[in-house]
């Protein structure tokens, strides 16, 4: 089929590496304008950006669909369907009516929980024992369309957002490759989704990446691996070499009391404010992550000093 492609980040590449390998034409690829980053603030290709260049497939960056001559341009593509996959942009009922079977959305979570920005870091955050992702017609409504597939993945309890991305990004190329055979051969068939356990995922606010001591083990075990790699959840305090910010990557769940903060042995085990997490992987700035046995040997946690809260 003749596909247009809209997609920005790492998860939706391997996505368009699969519709290319399945032979379908992708006219054109709609990705996020370039962004300043790094020290230099030199503009930064998104990953799809970067990937349908080396693929040969002409690609746009348009800032809106708001006006006319964008929602023209697309519409002259004359696609069989659009396939979109962490966009960034909203699209208006034109753009969506312009493909000739309309415009499907692979979206990271069981919908109708997790509408919106970050499903995969909500379902984390939120202790979620499973999420997968769902291939979807879209609507003028943030994720209310009807749904054609549906792939489940467990997440484990020790399971980060980086790891969990990964398995629903493969998960979900498996499974829009599949719709859009079926929708070549026989037709797609949609199911409205269910009108009640609607939940929506906010974009994650840098208030929230700060670990208060004084919350439930668990809690915070949650908020460190939906956090992990990106943004990272902190900790602030000084550990003897002045104050300093110390992302946490990866902890694990164990038993243990004291006062929020403190240090229950010599190897990492900090106490909540019920339970306690044990550091596993954390990062200094500007620092590769590291083992927490080696971030200690330069700053030793003895049993009874305080992290900040």
């Amino acid at each position: 089929m003749r596909v247009v492609f809209m997609g920005t980040p790492d998860f939706a590449a391997p996505l368009l590496q699969r519709i290319v390998a399945d032979g379908h034409e992708v006219a054109a690829v709609y990705t996020r304008a370039p962004a300043p980053a790094g020290r230099g603030m030199e503009l930064k290709l998104s990953p799809v950006h970067r990937l349908a260049e080396t693929l040969a497939i002409p690609v746009f960056t348009p800032k809106s669909f708001k006006n006319a001559e964008t929602i023209g341009a697309f519409a002259d593509l004359r696609v069989d369907v659009a396939v979109v996959a962490a966009y960034g942009l909203i699209l208006p009922q034109a753009a969506l009516d312009a493909p000739r079977f309309g415009c499907l959305n692979l979206h990271g979570s069981l919908l109708p929980r997790w509408r919106g920005a970050a499903p995969i870091q909500r379902a984390v955050m939120a202790g979620d024992a499973e999420t997968g992702v769902m291939v979807m017609k879209m609507e003028a409504g943030l994720d209310t369309g009807p749904v054609a597939a549906t792939a489940r993945i467990a997440i484990g309890e020790d399971m980060t957002t980086g790891e969990l991305h990964d398995a629903l990004a493969a998960a979900g190329a498996e499974l829009m490759a599949k719709s859009l055979r079926d929708l070549s051969e026989d037709g797609l068939s949609f199911a409205p989704q269910a009108e009640e356990g609607v939940t929506y995922a906010q974009k994650i606010d840098k208030s929230e990446s700060r670990i208060d001591w004084r919350r439930p083990a668990r809690e915070i075990h949650n908020l460190v691996r939906g956090l992990s790699p990106f943004p990272g959840a902190f900790f602030e305090s000084d550990l003897g070499h002045g104050v300093e910010r110390v992302k946490v990557l990866r902890t694990k769940l164990e038993t243990g009391e004291g006062a929020p903060g403190a240090a229950l042995d010599d190897k990492g085990l900090i106490a909540c404010g019920e339970g306690a997490v044990r550091l596993v992987e954390v990062q200094r700035g500007g620092k590769a992550p590291m083992a927490i046995g080696e971030f200690l040997r330069g700053r030793p946690l003895a049993p009874g000093m305080t992290l900040a809260t």
